[in-house]
Formats: C-alpha cells, structure tokens, sequence
C-alpha cells in the first residue's frame, strides 16, 4: 500500500503524535521496513497554507541524501511545518531554513563568522557563567519545574547576549520565542485541534503580532549595530566582510529569529529530554555521575539521538531523483523524519536503548550532511555540556518527578513543563 488517506493518519498532524506518541513511533518503525517511501496526506488547518501531501523519508540513508542532495530536494520556498504564510513571511523575513543557492550561500557564508571555533571558544566563558547562575537559582528555588527556569531560559540569553539583545528585553524575547514556537499548544493559545476558523483566526493573530514584535526587536538591534558597531557578533554580521558582504538589518533579525525559535529550541529540548532520560535510565545515569569528564559527551549525543528535538524538516523536489526505490518528480514534497532516522537499526544496535556509550553515534539530530548542516550545533553542544556540568556538579541527586508535559508541535520534540527535585 502506497498511500494512506488522511483520513486515516498524518504524519505532520501535531495532534496524532501528542496523543498518540507509541503508535507514531510504531508506525515510523513500519514504514521503515517498506521497499519505498510512502505518501501521506496532509490535513490542513484554516488560514495556514499546506501541500496535498508529502512522502515520508524515514531511514538514515534517504535523510540523508535528501539532505545533502540540496540540488533536487530544495528547502524553498519552505522547510518549515507548516508552511510560512505569507502574512508571517512578511515580518518573519526570508529565513536562512528557507533558502537555497545563491542566495543561502551568501547568507551561510556571512552567518558562519558567528560560529566558527575561535568566536565560540570566546564565548565559552559567557556560556559557562550563564548556565552556573542559571542552575544556582534554579538550586536556590528549591527545584521545581526546569524546562521553565533553567531549559528554556539559557540558550535564549546566549543568543541575546551573542547578538545584542539588551539585558531589559531578554524575558521579552524568550516569551515571544517561545509563543511562537508553541503555535499549536493550547498553553500558548496555539491553533485548536478542532481545527475552528474562529479560533485559527484568533491564533493567527497572535503569531501575527509576536512575529511582528520580535521582528522589530531584532531590526532595532541591527540598525544599531550599523551605526554604532560594538565589535561584538552582531556588529561583524551587519559590517561588511573584506568581500563586502554582510547582512542588512531585516536579514539579521531574520536570523536571529531563526535561531531563537528554531535554533535554542535545540537545546532547550534536549535539557529537558536528557533529564527525563536519565532519570528512567538510572545505571546510565549513576555511569555519567562516575565520571562526568569521561561521559558527558557521549551522554549528551545518545541525548540528542534519541530524542531528536528538531522532529522534521519538508523538502520539495526540483528535479527528478531515484530514492529510497521510488521515484520523485519537480514539485513532490518530502518530509525528512529525523527520530526516524535516528533510530533507524540498519544504522543503530538496539536503536530504542540509552546508552550513553554508544559510539561510533552518526545521529541526525542537527540534519543531514550538506550545506543545510546546522550552523549553531557547536555552540548548541557547549551549552548542553555546560548545563548538565553545572546541574550534576551543583546537584547531583537531581531527578525528573511525575509525567512531564509534552508540547504539541508537527516540528518540536519539546517538552513544556519537568518538575524536578533534588
């Protein structure tokens, strides 16, 4: 059977995975066994823009190409799920996710001087003193829920600090980030699984407005920076390169758009996820807390493994391909699943295991190899090592209590609420 109705079941549905999440993963496991990658049908939501359907790609190998074939599987006109709408696009900007030659080269080019090893290691200092405040206050409060007060807040304070963000709307910007990323939870006013044109419309405007004010956020720091650079990142990013290039103010509120809702969601997820993990995977966590300096590194990829933070990605096709033992044509839409690909057991022994050992570990997790490789996995990786450092150094007998609080999203493998003691 090469096609499931909507009807049936949809992938990308928010809904399906939130209240379904075993039968999700059941099917993905299904799906991967197939000689071909299988359609689905989308179900879309009012006012939101969506294609007739997609092919799921669901083994390592297949995201894999997909990804690194940027040619034939293209990320414009959006990568993203749902798609853009135009009256987002208008305030969000062209997003670097949503971009494909020239125009992605030049901005990956001008982005990269944010992240490369020398501009990281001199933030490794300001990374280490945000994630030891952080967990001090969390330690301080007595626990509590630590998606909230350590998971959320440190990765969107690095970015602000990194771009500069001033220090009086930093709690603005995580809220709006965070809004934003929430689009479908009902704890954000997210759109309603019953689909309801009133209440779509009502959530529209909400992303609307949160989209618009971060947008303006980021212009004021752009202009800023052009007129009076700092030396800090965000003045070399809109400062011309000895190649002339640099971005323009809506270019670099763009991308500090982009990696405020797409990139710190990354690391907050994974916070979030790697406590759960090793609080119902008490060996491995008594072997990471033997030797955090041995473990840690390893613990934190087997984190980002499996629970792939970034669920999803849409490519559409521009010209024809053979993958996977199917032909794609100009204009079919894939969906690259990553917590499929992550657990795929061509490529992974006992793929559903923790185990904080596992090497080698060639987990898909920022994306495929090619040109749309995660720019900010480095610095994501140096704020996962220095918040775990810092919670099991701080707090060693910290643990997750109760059921966490899963966001609903057809993109984010979050997690809104962990209550935790210690």
């Amino acid at each position: 059977m090469d096609q499931i109705d909507e009807s049936d079941v949809d992938l990308i549905d928010p809904w399906f995975r939130h209240r379904q999440p075993d039968r999700w993963y059941a099917l993905l496991a299904h799906l991967r066994t197939l000689d071909r990658p299988m359609y689905f049908r989308e179900k879309p939501f009012p006012f939101l823009p969506h294609g007739d359907g997609y092919y799921a790609l669901v083994t390592h190998a297949d995201v894999s190409e997909a990804t690194r074939d940027a040619r034939a599987f293209r990320n414009a006109p959006t990568a993203t799920v749902p798609e853009t709408p135009r009256w987002l696009a208008r305030y969000s900007g062209d997003m670097i996710l949503d971009t494909d030659n020239p125009q992605h080269t030049r901005l990956r080019r001008i982005v990269s001087r944010a992240f490369t090893p020398r501009t990281l290691t001199r933030i490794d200092e300001q990374i280490r003193r945000a994630a030891g405040e952080i967990v001090r206050d969390f330690a301080k409060s007595g626990g509590g829920d630590i998606a909230s007060r350590v998971a959320a807040p440190m990765p969107a304070r690095i970015i602000c600090e990194m771009m500069g963000v001033p220090r009086y709307l930093m709690s603005e910007v995580l809220d709006l980030s965070l809004s934003l990323a929430g689009g479908y939870d009902p704890g954000y006013g997210g759109f309603p699984e019953s689909r309801s044109p009133v209440r779509s419309l009502a959530t529209g405007v909400r992303l609307f407005y949160g989209s618009r004010r971060l947008s303006r956020i980021g212009m004021s720091v752009a202009r800023e920076r052009a007129r009076r650079p700092t030396g800090d990142i965000a003045s070399r990013l809109v400062t011309a390169n000895p190649d002339g290039e640099h971005l323009t103010p809506r270019e670099l509120s763009s991308f500090v758009n982009t990696l405020l809702v797409a990139g710190s969601e990354t690391t907050h997820n994974a916070i979030t996820h790697g406590i759960k993990l090793l609080t119902d995977h008490p060996a491995q966590r008594e072997l990471l807390l033997s030797d955090l300096n041995r473990y840690l590194d390893g613990a934190i990829e087997e984190i980002l493994r499996l629970s792939s933070p970034i669920l999803t990605f849409r490519r559409t096709v521009a010209e024809e391909r053979e993958l996977g033992g199917r032909t794609f044509r100009p204009g079919d839409r894939v969906m690259l699943f990553y917590p499929s690909a992550n657990r795929d057991e061509r490529v992974f022994d006992r793929p559903e295991e923790f185990d904080i050992t596992r090497d080698p570990n060639p987990h898909l997790a920022f994306g495929g190899p090619g040109p749309h490789y995660c720019l900010g996995a480095h610095l994501a990786r140096r704020e996962l090592s220095a918040v775990f450092r810092e919670l099991f150094t701080q707090l060693p007998g910290l643990r997750a209590v109760g059921e966490p609080e899963y966001l609903v999203s057809p993109q984010l493998n979050g997690i809104t609420r962990l209550d935790c003691t210690f």
